[in-house]
């Protein structure tokens, strides 16, 4: 890996959804840009790395990227898994591809394990397929509920960590507890050590207003077309998906094609989903130290950030 030259710098903008990352990262590329210092961004939401899935991501359309190059976004198939440690090694090969050029990389996302995996030392363990194909069936033929009682007797310290009902996160827990390897437990580790020197922005916004923000941009998605992209997602291998069916917003459309849910009930269970999401995102990012914490409409905010 060569050297970053000039005043190349790794930034990392992050937040709960709806706080205003992704237009805080392109102020501070455009601003970046007028001081002589050319930045790129990178993606860390999860979903966002998906093809097709840009309504329900809120993933910034081409025409409004303001001509910043963006990398991460649209580079898997709907079928494909986004696995955390395959996430970790190609934006991390993306950021030194930007530094490498001299520009600075602005890393922005709000799914927590994908950030952390970039910032932070993590070292995933091995993956053992048969395993998983097996955790998987169980999960089908079960639900996430019995593979969790599990997991809280062999580890309950892990399973405090997970989500009772993520069956994904579960399987992968009892998936490398099998193995006899001890497990991150989709956790910030405790004294994290950082993969290379980051400047760290995190968003806020009050409680009250979040929840409006967020209960509308979900009415906008339904009125923007959110279940016919999902519709137009099923030939494709959408619900076939191991991660992006279960996509807070497509997991509910879905239902909805299916006459499992009403358009109601639909937009309801997101705003709710959406809600919790948001909150387990602050209590992630609240954990970093040496964060430079904001609302996102402070005026001077891209000024204390290049000064920081």
């Amino acid at each position: 890996m060569s050297a970053p030259v000039h005043d190349a710098r790794l930034y990392a903008v992050v937040g709960a959804t709806g706080t205003g990352k992704s237009e805080l990262s392109l102020d501070l590329a455009e601003a970046l840009a007028a001081r002589g210092r050319s930045a790129e961004i990178v993606n860390a939401d999860a979903m966002q790395l998906y093809r097709g899935m840009d309504i329900g991501t809120a993933k910034l359309p081409v025409g409004e990227r303001r001509g910043i190059p963006h990398h991460m976004l649209d580079v898997l198939d709907v079928t494909q898994e986004a696995a955390v440690a395959w996430y970790q090694h190609a934006a991390r090969t993306a950021i030194e591809g930007v530094l490498d050029r001299g520009s600075s990389a602005i890393l922005v996302g709000g799914s927590g394990l994908y950030v952390s995996s970039v910032l932070f030392d993590f070292r995933f363990p091995p993956r053992d397929d048969a395993l998983r194909a097996q955790l998987e069936a169980e999960l089908v033929r079960h639900g996430p509920g019995v593979l969790y009682e599990r997991l809280r007797t062999v580890d309950p310290d892990t399973a405090a960590r997970v989500d009772p009902r993520n069956g994904r996160r579960v399987v992968r827990a009892l998936e490398v507890l099998a193995q006899g390897r001890k497990t991150h437990g989709a956790a910030l580790p405790e004294k994290p050590v950082p993969w290379r020197p980051a400047t760290v922005i995190g968003l806020t916004a009050p409680r009250d207003e979040l929840v409006v923000r967020l209960n509308a941009r979900v009415e906008r998605m339904w009125a923007d077309g959110l279940v016919d992209e999902a519709d137009a997602l099923r030939p494709l291998g959408i619900e076939d998906g191991v991660t992006a069916r279960r996509a807070i917003g497509y997991a509910q459309a879905l239902a909805q094609l299916r006459g499992d849910a009403s358009r109601a009930e639909a937009i309801a269970e997101t705003q709710a989903l959406t809600r919790r999401y948001a909150r387990r995102q602050v209590s992630w990012f609240t954990r970093y130290a040496n964060v430079v914490w904001s609302a996102a409409d402070a005026d001077d905010l891209v000024h204390r950030i290049l000064e920081s």
